[in-house]
C-alpha cells in the first residue's frame, strides 16, 4: 500500500501507430462519429414529423437512437483529439464520467432491446389487442422505468472499483472503460471482478432470456401464419431488430463477461469499437434499409413525392 498514489489524470494509449496513421484513424472515425449523429437525429426528427411513425415500435426506436448519441458522444470526440494531440491524456472526472456512462449506456441498450422484443411479440401474438396493451402511458412508463433502473443500478459497479491504483496513470485502451481501469488497480481485484460478472448477468442475461423468449413464442406464431405474404411481411419486422441484438450481446458479453486473466489489451480495443463506435453507426442504418414506413417518411421530409422500389 505504499505505491498507492493520487492521480488526477491518466493516459490513454489508444491505438498504436505512427503520425500518419492517426491522421487516417481521425479522419475513418470522424465520418463514422458524423454518419452516427446524422442517422439517429435522423430516427428522432422523422418519427416526430411522420405521424405515421408515431406508434411504440418507433417510440422505442428513438430511444434507441438517443442512446446511441449519448454513448458514442461520451468517448468518440476524446478519442478524435488524442489521435492529433502529442500527450493523449484525460482527466480523472472525465475518466470517471466514461466509466460510468458507458456502463449505464450499455445497460440501458440491453433493457430497451428487450423491451422493443416484448413490442414486437405483443404486435404479432396480439394483434388485436396491441393498441390497448401498447398504449402510450404504457410505453412511457417502460421508457421511464428502463432509464431509471439502469441509471441507479450502474452506480453499483462502480462502488466496487473505489480502489487504490499503483504505481502508473497508463490505460492501455482508447477510453476509460470499466475492465482497463482494473489493470491499474494493485490490490485483489476478486470483489470487483465478481461486482462486474454479477452486474453483467443482472444486465444482460435477463434481457437476452425475456428476449429469447418473446422470439421463440413470435416464430410460434409466424410459422401459423396461413399465407407466405403474411409471414414474411411478420418476419420483416423483426429481423431488423435480431441483427442489432445479435450483434450487441456478442460484443457486450465478450467485454463484460471475461476474467482478467482473459484479457488482453488489443482484444478489448477492438471489441469496444463495436458497441461503442459501429453499432451506434449501423443501428439507424439496418432499421431504416429494412423499414418502408421510415424510408417512406424521409422521402416525403425530402419532398419526393414517390419513394423508389428498392
Amino acid at each position: 500500500m505504499g505505491n498507492v498514489t493520487t492521480i488526477t489524470e491518466f493516459i490513454l494509449l489508444g491505438f498504436s501507430g505512427p503520425p500518419a496513421l492517426q491522421v487516417i484513424l481521425f479522419v475513418l472515425f470522424l465520418i463514422i462519429y458524423i454518419v452516427t449523429l446524422v442517422g439517429n437525429v435522423a430516427v428522432i426528427t422523422l418519427t416526430g414529423l411522420d405521424s405515421r411513425l408515431q406508434t411504440p415500435m418507433y417510440f422505442f426506436l428513438c430511444n434507441l437512437a438517443a442512446l446511441n448519441i449519448c454513448c458514442t458522444s461520451v468517448v468518440v470526440p476524446k478519442m478524435l483529439i488524442n489521435f492529433l494531440a502529442t500527450r493523449k491524456s484525460i482527466s480523472d472526472a472525465l475518466c470517471g464520467v466514461q466509466m460510468y456512462t458507458t456502463l449505464f449506456l450499455g445497460a440501458a441498450e440491453c433493457i430497451f432491446l428487450a423491451v422493443m422484443a416484448i413490442d414486437r411479440y405483443v404486435a404479432i401474438c396480439y394483434p388485436l389487442h396491441y393498441s390497448t396493451l401498447m398504449n402510450m402511458h404504457v410505453c412511457v412508463g417502460m421508457a421511464a422505468g428502463s432509464w431509471i433502473v439502469t441509471f441507479l443500478g450502474s452506480v453499483v459497479p462502480l462502488t466496487a472499483l473505489e480502489l487504490p491504483l499503483c504505481g502508473t496513470n497508463i490505460i492501455d485502451h482508447y477510453f476509460c472503460e470499466v475492465p482497463a481501469m482494473l489493470q491499474l488497480v494493485c490490490v485483489d481485484t476478486s470483489v470487483s471482478e465478481s461486482a462486474m460478472f454479477m452486474g453483467g448477468i443482472a444486465a444482460e442475461i435477463f434481457p437476452f432470456v425475456l428476449i429469447f423468449l418473446s422470439y421463440v413464442r413470435i416464430i410460434v406464431a409466424i410459422l401459423r401464419i396461413a399465407s407466405a405474404d403474411g409471414r414474411q411481411k411478420a418476419f420483416s419486422t423483426c429481423s431488423a431488430h435480431l441483427t442489432v441484438v445479435t450483434i450487441f450481446y456478442t460484443t457486450a458479453m465478450l467485454m463484460y463477461m471475461r476474467s482478467k486473466a482473459q484479457r488482453t489489451a488489443e482484444q478489448d480495443k477492438v471489441i469496444s469499437i463495436f458497441y461503442t463506435v459501429v453499432n451506434p453507426m449501423i443501428n439507424p442504418i439496418i432499421y431504416s434499409l429494412r423499414n418502408q414506413e421510415m424510408k417512406g417518411a424521409l422521402m416525403k421530409v425530402l419532398g419526393w413525392s414517390k419513394m423508389p422500389q428498392v
